[in-house]
């Protein structure tokens, strides 16, 4: 069962970053713009992020399972169409296809854990759900170098075909399906909540490239703000709510949803800045520098391997404020960056304390979201999950390109500050987007600023864990 489940979650978390290292290669097979080649990525990301309220709730109703099924369905035939894709607009469609798939896979996965899963059982299943989700951005990256590198950029997208089709093969044999609820679609809450995550989603997509003085992202994020309010009242007063607030009520819930945002905040911008110092401050191809991700991938599955007997014997509280606290040292450490000390000396020490963080972060911040919520509310409870995760990873990202730009823009105004850096080659962005900062190497000092800006994060979720999640003593 477990291994169905995560299967489905490697591919999301894949998918999340395979793409953006073929991005250069894609661009010159379809012949896309700059804004077309943005809307690859944007495209997943804006349907994925938007729809994963709708796409928990609704495993809620039809069955966890027959939802899984569905999404991975979609997914891979999704999948199929991009990496027969002629043109840049069926690659883009292929992709948001995409989105929509993971947005109905990866709520019912998590929601599958917490009621197939019980007591020790669940969180060893959360353990390994974790080191699955926290390893498949760098993952992805590695993938994607070696496809791109070894063949062409269409297996990044064929590689999940054998993947969906044995998922779908073996999950109506191994997965027990779960009761329905006959209380229907909460069709208001549906729709401001979808609304509200795509204004949210692209208009932090749009502050990536143009910044947050840019009129269309202001207003997509105040349009975000008053649908939110509209939402948040609508779901107290609706019957059958699409997320039903009381699963918020919990301090111990709700500040798990926090730490968790704020945490993934700093360690998936931090993936994005590493990828563009590999390629154009150290001179790495796409497979070299999605394999100098390994030393992370491991650390974080090695953790994970103990990360359950760990929380049982000290608490959440205790796992997130250490596991915060390691990602805060890595991200200071990187503010130190030079080209001059290599790989070994410069970057293993991080990295090491970078895989350590999220190993301890992640398994204990989703085992409290999932503990003692009703079976009827699991679903929901997972969507939410899913979605302060991927918000809170865009949000972050954008707010460290911001910074990027502010630093570097200021840099560029001074004489002779290129001296200092090596050539290099461009890095996709993220989100889609490609700094303008990319045509030659990254600056020292704003790559300095934007891990500074990590390792707040770090702070801010270790205040959080520290404040919000009772402690192992109290707790037993």
């Amino acid at each position: 069962m477990l291994a169905v489940i995560v299967g489905c979650q490697l591919m999301v978390g894949v998918d999340s970053s395979v793409v953006t290292i073929a991005l250069p290669d894609i661009r010159s097979a379809l012949g896309l713009s700059t804004g077309g080649l943005a809307w690859v990525q944007n495209g997943y990301t804006l349907a994925f992020g938007g729809l994963l309220l709708l796409g928990g709730r609704a495993g809620d109703i039809v069955g966890r399972r027959r939802a899984f099924c569905g999404g991975i369905l979609l997914f891979t035939l999704a999948s199929l169409l991009g990496g027969v894709a002629s043109s840049g607009w069926t690659l883009i469609f292929a992709r948001a296809l995409q989105g929509v798939g993971a947005a109905l896979a990866a709520p019912s996965a998590m929601a599958l854990i917490a009621t197939l899963f019980t007591g020790a059982a669940r969180v060893r299943a959360l353990g390994v759900s974790s080191a699955v989700t926290g390893v498949g951005g760098a993952l992805g990256m590695l993938l994607g170098g070696l496809l791109t590198d070894l063949s062409s950029w269409r297996l990044v997208f064929f590689i999940n075909l054998p993947i969906g089709v044995v998922i779908l093969l073996a999950a109506p044999r191994v997965l027990t399906e779960t009761s329905r609820r006959a209380d229907g679609i909460d069709f208001i809450g549906a729709v401001t909540g979808t609304l509200a995550l795509t204004a949210l989603v692209f208009g932090l997509l749009r502050t990536g490239p143009d910044g947050w003085h840019d009129a269309l992202a202001l207003g997509a994020l105040g349009t975000a703000v008053a649908l939110s309010a509209v939402f948040v009242l609508a779901e107290s007063r609706v019957p059958h709510p699409l997320v039903p607030l009381r699963i918020l009520r919990d301090r111990k819930r709700a500040g798990a949803y926090t730490a968790l945002a704020v945490q993934v905040a700093g360690m998936f911008g931090g993936f994005f800045f590493l990828t563009q110092y590999f390629q154009q401050n150290l001179g790495y191809g796409p497979l070299e520098a999605g394999a100098a991700f390994l030393p992370i991938v491991g650390t974080q599955f090695v953790v994970l391997r103990f990360a359950p007997s760990l929380f049982a014997r000290f608490g959440a509280r205790t796992l997130v404020s250490v596991g915060a606290l390691l990602m805060t040292a890595a991200m200071l450490w990187l503010t130190a960056l030079d080209p001059q000390q290599g790989y070994a000396l410069g970057l293993l020490g991080p990295f090491v304390l970078y895989g350590a963080g999220g190993g301890l972060t992640v398994m204990p911040l989703n085992a409290t979201i999932l503990a003692s919520v009703r079976s009827e509310d699991s679903g929901a409870a997972a969507g939410v999950a899913q979605t302060v995760l991927w918000s809170g990873a865009t949000l972050g990202t954008s707010i460290m390109v911001t910074v990027f730009d502010a630093f570097a823009g200021r840099d560029g105004r001074a004489a002779g500050h290129t001296a200092r850096h090596t050539t290099g080659h461009p890095a996709g962005h993220p989100t889609g987007h490609v700094s303008g900062h990319v045509a030659g190497s990254a600056p020292l000092d704003a790559l300095a600023a934007t891990f500074a800006t990590g390792a707040a994060f770090g702070l801010i979720a270790l205040c959080i864990a520290f404040v919000t999640l009772r402690s192992a003593r109290s707790s037993a």
